[in-house]
């Protein structure tokens, strides 16, 4: 018998939890060369370490995600919406913390707790702004690790993530293979396309366009809300497809039986982007956008993941991979799924591929569905 996810029993109240690292004179050295420090990462964690710490998952986040991954804060009001993956952790669920201790660290760069342009800048005493070193997907996977060692971790059991968040767990696989029992790639890709570049560049111009961005120093006064809102928009377009705009919305219109022959929102469409788009500017950063998609920009692991082998020479237990895509992501196609599981197959790894159809586009992996849960348990749980 199926039990829904809300009929479960619940996680605990869940705190956040902050852990900073690179002190000065030790500062992390970023791929570009620049050294950033001290570096502060926002985190949460579900479930109990076990006495081995060998039941530890990290769970990556997708662009605009945080570390609130499940479960509500004691402070929450009745009501108040759970993680963004409340549906897949949890007791019972698909990353079961009966089982498992799950971390979910907010990245680098980010403004969700974690240092990032919005933080303050200990030479200047003000916010980086663009000041904030260039980073890479390789830079927050390394912010990650220095996370997994202070709490003691060797080993993870699995590394899981969507979308970005996939980014984050191909990189794990391939910086850090003798730490990573399992991979869990989901509607992610080894390189952006041309198309999803663009994009990004879009979103980035937008930002860049609205005459309070002040090239980045906006802190303090008026912010880049208009540039961040249609970057928003642009953004929220490519995570879903084309039925499911059709379904929802059609060309019906909003609040009105008639065309108003001017430029206020007629249709329903335009409206829900204007919605997202404000919604966006309230709990997001400008200039945290730009740097975040930069790095899933410069992400290319096409070639490192050909040649995966163990950093330090050692015989290690070969990484698991389960690869997943969906049939109506035009964002990250299943062909680059497909070609993530070649890539894999050709050099030697051992890898599973599924392609779930679902007509809700990219971010149909935020979205509750049994056939996802179902297989992300049986692969946890059946890792030998």
């Amino acid at each position: 018998m199926n039990i829904t996810a809300d009929r479960q029993p619940t996680l605990p109240p869940v705190v956040k939890q902050y852990y900073t690292f690179a002190e000065p004179p030790a500062e992390q050295v970023l791929e570009s060369g620049a050294r950033l420090g001290p570096i502060t990462l926002a985190y949460e964690t579900y479930g109990a370490l076990n006495t081995a710490k060998d039941n530890a998952i990290l769970v990556a986040h997708a662009f605009s995600g945080d570390s609130h991954a499940a479960g509500n804060y004691p402070t929450d009001a009745e009501g108040e919406k759970p993680g963004w993956w409340d549906f897949m952790i949890g007791p019972g669920r698909g990353i079961d913390t009966n089982k498992y201790f799950v971390v979910c660290p907010n990245i680098l760069g980010s403004c969700m707790g974690s240092t990032g342009p919005s933080s303050l800048n200990p030479a200047t005493g003000s916010p980086y702004g663009l000041d904030f070193p260039m980073m890479t997907i390789g830079d927050i996977v390394t912010t990650q690790k220095m996370l997994i060692d202070h709490l003691g971790i060797q080993r993870l059991h699995g590394v899981i993530g969507g979308s970005v968040g996939g980014m984050q767990v191909l990189q794990w696989c391939v910086g850090y293979p003798e730490m990573v029992r399992s991979g869990v790639a989901i509607a992610s890709t080894m390189r952006h396309s041309a198309l999803a570049i663009a994009f990004n560049e879009i979103a980035r111009q937008s930002i860049m366009a609205d005459p309070n961005w002040k090239k980045g120093k906006y802190y303090g006064g008026n912010k880049p809300d208009m540039g961040l809102a249609v970057a928003r928009m642009v953004g929220h377009v490519t995570y879903l497809s084309d039925e499911a705009m059709r379904r929802k919305f059609g060309r019906k219109l909003q609040n009105k039986e008639t065309f108003s022959f001017g430029f206020d929102g007629d249709f329903q469409i335009e409206s829900y982007l204007r919605h997202q788009g404000s919604k966006f500017v309230n709990r997001f950063d400008a200039n945290s956008v730009l740097y975040i998609t930069k790095a899933s920009d410069y992400f290319d692991v096409v070639e490192p993941m050909g040649k995966i082998e163990d950093r330090d020479g050692k015989n290690h237990e070969i990484t698991k991979y389960l690869v997943v895509s969906y049939t109506s992501d035009w964002l990250y196609p299943t062909y680059q799924a497909k070609e993530l599981v070649k890539t894999l197959k050709r050099s030697g790894q051992d890898v599973s591929f599924c392609e779930i159809e679902a007509d809700c586009g990219h971010d149909a992996f935020l979205i509750p569905d049994q056939r996802l849960t179902t297989l992300i348990r049986g692969f946890f749980d059946g890792l030998a």
